[in-house]
C-alpha cells in the first residue's frame, strides 16, 4: 500500500484527492495547503489530517507526495520531497523559470527517488488509443500532427498575471503531448499570438489566442491551436496525417444522444472543462505513478519530460514576442 501525502487542496487538490483515495494500492494519509481551511475540509472529506507541508515531507511513514500546489513552488517542493526520500508526482509545469527547472532536475536526479510529472492527457483513453495506432503504423509515415486545444471561457485576469502565460500555463501540455506523439523534440519553434478575447489579458502582457508550429528534424510538422474561449464547451482534438491514412480523436461529448430531422443533425456539446474532460486519465495518471513506484519501474512521463515542455513553451514565448522562428537548442543550453 503506498501512503500519500497531498500538498495542495484547491480545485486540482481535490480532483487528485478522489484519485488516491479510490486507487486500491494507495492510501491518502494527510493534506496541506496555504489555506489551512481549504485543507482542513478536504481532509474531513476524507477522513485523513490536515498537516503542514513540512510536517507531510517529514513523515516517514509517507512513502509518496503529489504535489498540487502553485507553480511557483514546485520546484523547491520536487527538491525538498526527493531529498527526503520520497517519491513524488508534480502538477505541471515544473516551474515558471527553465533556469530553475533545469536546476531542479539536477537536484532531483541525485536523490534517485522518481518523480513524474502531471501530464495526464497522455492518459486520455482516446488520446493513447491514437498513439498506440501510430506506433503500430496504422497511417504508415506520420508527417502532420494538428492540435486543438480550446478553452470555455478565460480566466480571470489575475490569474493570468501570475500564471506565467498562455505558453507555460495552457499550451505546455499540447507540447508534451506533440513531443509523445512525434517520440522526439522539435528543432524548431514558430509561434505568433494575440489577445482578441480580452485586451485585459493583453495588457497584462500575455496572450488569449496563440498558433504554434514545431519543425522536426526528419521534416515533419506539428500545428498546435490554442483559444481561451471557445464558446460550445471545452474543444480538444488531435489529428495525425500520414502517408497512408489520417487518425483523428474527437471531442468528448456530454452525453451520445444526437437528434436527426430534415433540418439537420444536432449532437450534445462537449464536456465543458478539463475536470469533467479528463476525469478518466486523472485516474488513469494516478494508476500508472502507483504501478511505477510499487513496482520500483520508470515512471512513464519523467522530469525531463516536464523540462523540455517548459523549454518548448520558453521558445515560443520568444517567437511571439520577436516574430521569429526559435531554435530550441538555443534555449536550452
Amino acid at each position: 500500500m503506498l501512503r500519500v501525502g497531498l500538498l495542495g487542496a484547491g480545485r486540482i487538490g481535490n480532483v487528485h484527492a478522489k484519485a488516491i483515495s479510490t486507487h486500491p494500492q494507495s492510501k491518502l494519509i494527510a493534506v496541506a495547503d496555504v489555506v489551512k481551511e481549504s485543507a482542513s475540509k478536504l481532509a474531513a472529506q476524507y477522513g485523513v489530517e490536515a498537516r503542514s507541508n513540512e510536517a507531510i515531507i517529514g513523515d516517514a511513514a509517507i512513502d509518496a507526495i503529489l504535489i498540487a500546489t502553485s507553480t511557483n513552488t514546485h520546484s523547491d517542493l520536487i527538491e525538498a520531497v526527493t531529498k527526503a526520500g520520497k517519491a513524488v508526482l508534480c502538477e505541471k509545469p515544473v516551474d515558471l523559470s527553465l533556469a530553475r527547472a533545469q536546476a531542479c532536475r539536477k537536484a532531483a536526479a541525485a536523490t534517485k527517488r522518481p518523480v513524474m510529472i502531471g501530464f495526464n492527457r497522455r492518459f486520455d483513453p482516446n488520446f493513447a488509443a491514437l498513439k498506440a495506432a501510430v506506433d503500430r503504423g496504422e497511417i504508415g509515415k506520420s508527417e502532420l500532427l494538428s492540435i486543438t486545444s480550446f478553452d470555455p471561457a478565460p480566466p480571470p485576469v489575475s490569474y493570468v498575471k501570475v500564471s506565467g502565460g498562455l505558453f507555460r500555463d495552457m499550451m505546455i501540455h499540447d507540447f508534451d503531448m506533440a513531443c509523445w506523439m512525434m517520440g522526439s523534440l522539435p528543432q524548431k519553434v514558430t509561434a505568433i499570438g494575440t489577445s482578441i478575447v480580452d485586451p485585459e489579458i493583453g495588457k497584462a502582457g500575455d496572450f488569449d489566442t496563440a498558433v504554434v508550429t514545431l519543425g522536426f528534424a526528419d521534416g515533419r510538422i506539428a500545428v498546435i491551436k490554442n483559444s481561451r474561449r471557445a464558446a460550445y464547451g471545452y474543444d480538444q482534438r488531435i489529428e495525425f496525417l500520414g502517408s497512408e491514412g489520417l487518425l483523428s480523436a474527437g471531442n468528448v461529448l456530454e452525453n451520445t444522444v444526437s437528434k436527426a430531422t430534415k433540418a439537420g443533425v444536432v449532437s450534445a456539446k462537449p464536456e465543458y472543462f478539463f475536470l469533467e474532460r479528463y476525469t478518466r486519465a486523472y485516474s488513469a495518471e494516478w494508476a500508472a505513478f502507483v504501478e511505477a513506484v510499487t513496482s520500483a519501474s520508470a515512471v512513464p512521463v519523467t522530469l525531463d519530460d516536464g523540462v523540455n515542455a517548459l523549454a518548448i513553451a520558453e521558445a515560443a514565448t520568444l517567437s511571439a514576442k520577436s516574430g521569429t522562428t526559435v531554435d530550441l537548442a538555443s534555449v536550452m543550453k
